[in-house]
């Protein structure tokens, strides 16, 4: 069974409350509300550890509150023994403080408002700390991901530092970040990335929406990177997959959903790329279940793989556009 680290470098708790309608300046009554340990990284190997491959989650976790880190970690391992459930380890360096809590509003309509909370601060001891733990996992696990936002005290220059010791121990390297974090990560040579235009605009200080945008702007990436891919929400995906000195381009659609949150719908994105390329599919196989994975997402609070024929029913309805070379 293969490997994957997953780090998550500012994690948080997430309060995700479901309701009719928001109005601001007035009281509002929650039809439903969800507790939940997440982060980028997290809510990836929770996904991966459901489609069989064994996830260790790492990162800082603040020791005042992670007793509900603890619970999850504890219940994920009564599925041990279910069949294709991979394993979910604790591989967390606990920081003094808090950890962060966001809360996620989701009305009927599946618009999502997020107020995201303030964390710990990290120094120098915690740093060093996590280098040395990550070092270690990155050299046994078959692939990398690191995925969300910086915490207070872990500056650019530190994430570029932690690229520079991840890709000395391994090769196949991914990163979902945005800001500053995705600007110093296309100087880095990856195995693959998942910006939303939104993000790879602001990496490039200009707006880009079309395929041509996107392609001019992977054009320019420093760094050398073998899969890029650019999530448009209900549009799909754009793969740019490396082929010689060219791009390989795919567009995937996926099948209309009944969007109940859009939370944790990337993170499965990532996933499901995670899983298909270290399970070697084939491109149109791999872009298949990856989009349907990511579009059962949007139907559920939090993350989970749907069941087989559920996934299978959704995988047949995706649409694949060989858009060439360029």
């Amino acid at each position: 069974m293969k490997t994957v680290l997953c780090i998550t470098l500012n994690p948080a708790i997430d309060l995700t409350i479901t309701l009719d309608v928001l109005t601001l300046g007035a009281v509002n009554r929650a039809s439903e509300n969800q507790l939940g340990a997440a982060g980028k990284g997290l809510n990836a190997a929770h996904v991966l550890s459901e489609l069989g491959i064994n996830a260790i989650a790492s990162g800082f976790l603040g020791d005042d509150n992670d007793e509900i880190f603890e619970r999850l970690f504890k219940s994920h391992k009564t599925f041990i023994g279910d069949a294709g459930i991979g394993q979910l380890t604790d591989g967390f360096t606990k920081v003094t403080g808090a950890t962060r809590t966001n809360v996620k509003i989701v009305d009927k309509q599946g618009c999502t408002t997020d107020i995201n909370g303030q964390g710990f601060l990290i120094d120098n001891d915690a740093k060093q700390a996590l280098f040395k733990r990550l070092i270690q996992y990155a050299k046994e696990a078959d692939a990398v991901l690191v995925a969300g936002s910086l915490p207070k005290g872990f500056t650019t220059r530190d994430f570029d530092e932690l690229l520079d010791l991840l890709t000395q121990n391994n090769t196949k390297i991914a990163v979902d970040v945005s800001g500053d974090a995705l600007k110093a990560a296309l100087k880095h040579n990856l195995w693959f990335i998942k910006p939303n235009n939104d993000e790879l605009s602001g990496a490039f200080d200009r707006q880009i929406t079309t395929l041509d945008e996107q392609l001019s702007a992977i054009q320019e990436i420093s760094g050398d990177i073998e899969h890029v891919l650019v999530s448009m929400g209900g549009k799909g995906v754009h793969w740019f997959k490396k082929s010689g000195q060219k791009r390989q381009i795919y567009h995937a659609i996926p099948p209309k959903m009944t969007v109940k949150s859009t939370v944790g719908a990337g993170d499965t994105m990532v996933a499901g790329m995670i899983f298909g390329l270290l399970q070697n599919f084939d491109d149109k196989t791999l872009l298949c279940h990856t989009t349907a994975l990511s579009a059962h997402a949007v139907t559920v609070i939090g993350v989970q793989v749907p069941k087989r024929n559920e996934l299978l029913n959704l995988i047949a309805k995706v649409q694949i556009f060989d858009k060439g070379i360029a």
